[in-house]
């Protein structure tokens, strides 16, 4: 009865130490950028570390900018880089409890593409 206990122990052990690991290993994505959606429907494109922690960092951060033309009356969206705010931001610390979703950005996709020619301008 004894060992059967103690072996009963060892293996809920392991069992939480396994379901730790499997719960808090960080996200490996092969794209160089990752869409984060927010629970307030804001969505950022950077480059993301930390995906376990409390407060995973987007860097590098890019976010799509929608108004009216006034001259055409259309919806136009612009990729903006976040960095040229006033407080000049060079990362974005993200409540965990806040993300929905972590997508990998496509290097073929329009956002990619946009991103690029940024960094050439």
């Amino acid at each position: 009865m004894k060992n059967f206990i103690t072996g009963l122990i060892a293996g809920a052990v392991l069992a939480f130490g396994i379901a730790y690991w499997i719960n808090n290993r960080e996200i490996r994505f092969t794209s160089p950028y990752q869409a984060v959606l927010l629970d307030d429907n804001q969505v950022y494109y950077g480059k993301l570390s930390n995906s376990t922690g409390r407060f995973p960092v987007l860097t590098d951060v890019y976010y799509i900018k929608s108004g009216v033309d006034q001259q055409t009356n259309q919806t136009k969206s612009v990729l903006v880089k976040r960095g040229k705010e006033l407080h000049a931001p060079d990362r974005m610390y993200l409540n965990k409890e806040h993300i929905v979703l972590i997508e990998p950005v496509s290097a073929s996709s329009q956002v990619a593409k946009l991103i690029e020619q940024s960094k050439n301008e």
